[in-house]
């Protein structure tokens, strides 16, 4: 179930729009004009907003520059306007996708998925990671060890993050020199190695007795909650 809100002028479109979502499950607001629309997407707080550009008493662009800078909410543009000069600027307004009446309400319900998904990783990608006692801030990148702060170089905390986003996953010495270094398998895995080394150092571990970064040997490293390991 999603709460959407609609910003639909025509009367007909809204209700079309509310019955096509309301049937997979949706909670759906309509409103007919930008006034009404940035003050229920402020009170109602939805996960998802349609809106159309010809509005009454504002610009859909305006409605759209309005929203932006007080909420992230998904926009989906939906309009009969599909001139690319209007499609640009809306992208380049905030909207996170653009949809041309007509349009049949699979199309709809795929792309309302599809913007939901992107909002869900870029949660996830800010989320502060918790293994054991080891907790990572992607945002502050900050590193704290039993609530002891760790001195990490800036390839070091890409390092363990990378390897604490796939939490228990095997990863390889290739997808860690792509993700941390933008470099391909080579002779730079010694790169891997030695940084492996000095994070493994100030996690207070060694290679031969690891606690959260275990060697796969011919494989790659992973990393683990020591409290799960067994």
């Amino acid at each position: 179930m999603t709460r959407v809100l609609v910003i639909e002028d025509d009367p007909a479109i809204g209700r079309l729009l509310q019955r096509s979502l309301a049937d997979r499950g949706d909670v759906v607001t309509v409103v007919t004009d930008g006034a009404s629309g940035l003050a229920t997407a402020l009170q109602e707080l939805p996960e998802v907003v349609l809106l159309d550009l010809g509005l009454p008493d504002l610009s859909g662009l305006e409605v759209l520059t309005m929203l932006r800078s007080v909420s992230q909410v998904p926009v989906i543009v939906v309009t009969a306007q599909d001139d690319d000069r209007t499609v640009v600027k809306a992208l380049d307004s905030g909207a996170d996708d653009y949809l041309v009446k007509p349009f049949g309400g699979e199309q709809l319900a795929a792309r309302i998925r599809a913007v939901l998904r992107r909002v869900a990783a870029a949660e996830a990608a800010d989320a502060v990671i918790q293994v054991a006692e080891l907790q990572i801030d992607p945002i502050t990148r900050r590193v704290s060890l039993a609530d002891h702060q760790l001195e990490l170089s800036r390839k070091e905390f890409d390092l363990l993050w990378l390897l604490a986003s796939r939490v228990g996953e095997v990863v390889t010495k290739r997808d860690l020199l792509a993700g941390v270094w933008g470099q391909p398998f080579g002779g730079a895995d010694r790169t891997v190695d030695v940084h492996l080394s000095w994070l493994r150092r100030k996690l207070g571990e060694t290679a031969a007795e690891p606690r959260f970064l275990e060697t796969v040997r011919g494989v790659g490293v992973r990393l683990v909650d020591p409290g799960a390991a067994n």
